[in-house]
């Protein structure tokens, strides 16, 4: 009578095991570039006090400016609260 022989053998076992690491790790990879950058909703996604998220930082106009670069807001919320910044006093004061 005939065996069913040895398996696949260490090699086989090796490559099947590259196989599935590179499988796993192409999906994570496929899933985290599919997802919008800003999305999360951790403990990270709240901005810290004082400042803005990523590091942007700056006056209120430049903050508005990216916001709208980025689509953030419509012309016409953009351009209200241009004009609602101009319009303000300019003394602020902060606690540090």
């Amino acid at each position: 009578m005939m065996g069913y022989g040895y398996g696949m053998g260490a090699g086989g076992w090796i490559a099947m095991t590259i196989f599935w690491v590179a499988l796993i790790t192409l999906i994570v990879w496929g899933v985290s570039r599919a997802r919008p950058a800003g999305s999360g909703g951790g403990a990270d996604s709240t901005p810290p006090r004082g400042g803005a998220r990523d590091g942007a930082t700056g006056t209120a106009e430049d903050i508005l400016d990216r916001r709208f670069a980025a689509g953030e807001l419509d012309e016409d919320t953009y351009r209200s609260m241009r004009a609602t910044l101009r319009s303000s006093p300019t003394t602020r004061t902060e606690s540090r």
